[in-house]
């Protein structure tokens, strides 16, 4: 079947069609997974238990970076692990805001400023296992073996370690910075970051770029070039794993949230199968018209294609940085 246009220009090559036959009218329909049996109790747990952490963090200066005195910074885990990222303070005067950014499955090889306002203090935390500073720390650094590390329980499945090891590159950046209000900004795997922010009172907002592991009733029934394939595979060959993933849903998640959240969800992508991405809006969205939790409000923002270079790519994420940085000064204004 041929693919549609204009992606059949842009990707004649792409082994898959990324827009799975959906088109944006019914990505806005895709309801998020319903939350299982003691859903927010095992998160909020987690966070509690989270608290007992020091987390002692240790600086090493790398100079300065633009606006930012820049340091690779290690702090403490759970699990006993030391972790490693890096983290950076305003270079002019004190911050007013804290920034948690996180990174896709590539792993992190150095920071990004793009989204980060020269006001912030910011971490770039880099997943155990992943990246140029934690390869083999806590989970295989392969992303198809990473995705599917300790899916046999709830308690030591990797997403769920990784997503409590945010709490603890935010503690290691307030120990430092000061008691600052938090945001978050995740893309891809850095979806995750939808499971942990629901629950820690810091953030003021988020934004989550092309955000994984959103609606598996309907993942794991979509073929992709991303790490959801090894999941799915995974559980073709172990359905009991399905019961474990109903924890670790993004979309399942995001109906938790209690702030402002930008979300920038693509037509088309073949890594990240846009109905889950859009699941993790439509959470947000749903939960803002309910009235349910004072607080929550989306702007999505609807990309051509994600997990892809395609024409007016750099300029649109040129003009989404800037929407971040906009983001998080309403943020704090609330």
């Amino acid at each position: 079947m041929p693919l549609p246009e204009p992606y059949a220009g842009w990707f004649p090559d792409a082994p898959i069609d990324g827009t799975y036959g959906y088109d944006r009218e019914s990505l806005l329909a895709v309801p998020p997974a319903p939350a299982p049996a003691g859903f927010a109790e095992l998160w909020n747990g987690w966070f509690t238990a989270s608290r007992a952490v020091r987390p002692e963090p240790r600086l090493t200066s790398l100079g300065r970076e633009g606006a930012h005195d820049l340091y690779e910074v290690e702090h403490a885990s759970a699990g006993g692990l030391r972790l490693r990222g890096w983290l950076a303070l305003p270079s002019d005067g004190a911050a007013r805001v804290g920034i948690v950014h996180s990174h896709g499955y590539g792993g992190r090889d150095a920071p990004n400023f793009d989204r980060v306002p020269d006001d912030a203090a910011v971490v770039f935390p880099v997943a155990r296992g992943l990246g140029a500073l934690n390869s083999g720390v806590g989970a295989p650094d392969d992303a198809a073996e990473h995705v599917v590390h300790g899916i046999e329980s709830v308690q030591t499945y990797s997403l769920g370690r990784c997503a409590v090891d945010l709490w603890h590159a935010a503690d290691a950046l307030v120990e430092i910075a000061g008691d600052l209000p938090l945001y978050y900004v995740g893309e891809s795997f850095g979806g995750i970051g939808a499971l942990a922010v629901p629950w820690d009172r810091r953030f003021v907002g988020a934004t989550f770029v092309v955000p994984s592991f959103g609606q598996y009733d309907v993942r794991l029934g979509l073929e992709c070039t991303g790490s959801g394939e090894a999941v799915r595979r995974y559980v073709a060959g172990h359905p009991e794993a399905r019961e474990v993933l109903r924890y670790f849903d993004t979309s399942t998640a995001a109906a938790y949230l209690r702030v402002p959240v930008r979300c920038e969800c693509a037509l088309w992508d073949a890594a990240v199968p846009p109905p889950g991405q859009f699941a993790v809006a439509n959470a947000v969205a749903a939960t803002e018209r309910s009235g349910q939790r004072n607080g929550t409000a989306l702007e999505l923002e609807v990309l051509p294609a994600g997990h892809a270079e395609y024409p007016g790519e750099q300029d649109d994420k040129a003009r989404a940085a800037l929407a971040t940085r906009a983001h998080v000064t309403r943020c704090l204004s609330r």
